[in-house]
């Protein structure tokens, strides 16, 4: 008699059925960061700058966005979102959703000092992916002429010699204009009283005043007013001369070593956006910032346009984050 074999019960035709559809989503999970990135960006990306509209870091996406958006056939909408030191925006990008659809405007202030300043951060660094350094924002010892110093050396002299007489102006605690003179104070063992405003433009606004007679300014906020002659540019926080400021030196021609800092902008997406959209979003970013009109309007604009990939700017982000929570602990800087 032919052998008979039993009816497939219930339980093993769905056992069947499961096991066909998860191999179905092996095979397309496997395929899936291709297929995405190969359609993505299929609507307009969302890139959040964590300052207000104006400002270096509005000014340098809001630049670059219709650049980026051309090369990836989609509309770029700045979303402004400041508050908290970046603390606001920055959070709100690390909680949205990893596809591709948000980017993050991310400077040394979100990924690097904060987690010194604050006991506690709504948002890690680590919540991040970075795709590609953009730019660094120069920064310069800056006077009011009406102070009567005209030289770095001469201002050196004053300020080693008059400990706590000078007051300088920052655009806030832990920003890094306050902490480029930190680092300054403590490489020339100088005293000068700390005056924090609420952003750039107010301690700028003072400085011009004669309220506040020096502070350091980043050349995008200083520019105009070193060409006009209302301020006064004493050395910069670099390796070597900025092309904007020729004439101006740098501390380490001073003799005063290893003071450099920049105020920098790198752009990031939340961690799990897929590997192949981070990989097209960095080149096309490499891209963008190489086109000569784009590269032109923010050099004018007193930028240093220095692209580079995201493992450059992982690895930026590292020693930095060793250097200066060193320093922010061992001079006792906090902005709580």
């Amino acid at each position: 008699m032919p052998q008979r074999h039993p009816m497939p019960t219930t339980a093993s035709r769905s056992r069947r059925q499961t096991l066909r559809a998860l191999a179905v989503l092996s095979i397309w999970a496997l395929g899936a960061p291709a297929v995405l990135a190969d359609t993505w960006p299929s609507k307009p990306v969302r890139w959040v700058v964590a300052y207000p509209a104006g400002g270096g870091s509005d000014f340098l996406a809001r630049q670059l966005a219709p650049q980026l958006g051309k090369q990836l056939g989609q509309t770029l909408v700045i979303d402004n979102r400041p508050g908290a030191a970046g603390q606001i925006g920055t959070d709100n990008a690390a909680k949205s959703a990893p596809d591709g659809y948000t980017l993050l405007s991310g400077d040394n202030g979100v990924m690097v000092f904060n987690g010194a300043l604050f006991r506690k951060l709504p948002y890690a660094v680590s919540d991040f992916v970075p795709v590609g350094f953009m730019a660094r924002f120069p920064l310069v010892l800056s006077v009011n002429p009406q102070s009567g110093i005209s030289s770095a050396a001469q201002w050196l002299d004053l300020v080693k010699k008059n400990p706590g007489k000078f007051s300088y102006a920052s655009p806030g605690v832990g920003s890094p204009h306050h902490l480029a003179m930190e680092l300054i104070k403590e490489r020339t063992g100088s005293f000068i009283v700390h005056v924090p405003y609420r952003g750039t433009a107010f301690a700028t606004q003072d400085m011009l005043a004669g309220v506040v007679p020096m502070g350091v300014l980043d050349t995008a906020a200083a520019l105009p007013h070193f060409r006009s002659g209302k301020l006064k540019p004493l050395a910069v926080l670099s390796a070597k001369r900025v092309a904007t400021l020729p004439d101006v030196p740098t501390f380490a021609e001073l003799g005063i070593k290893d003071v450099e800092l920049s105020a920098w902008q790198g752009l990031f997406v939340p961690k799990g956006t897929p590997e192949p959209i981070v990989q097209r979003l960095g080149s096309e970013l490499q891209k963008a910032l190489a086109v000569p009109e784009v590269k032109a309007r923010l050099e004018d604009f007193g930028l240093e346009v220095a692209p580079s990939d995201g493992a450059a700017l992982a690895r930026h982000i590292q020693r930095e984050t060793e250097f200066w929570h060193a320093l922010i602990k061992a001079r006792h800087i906090t902005a709580e």
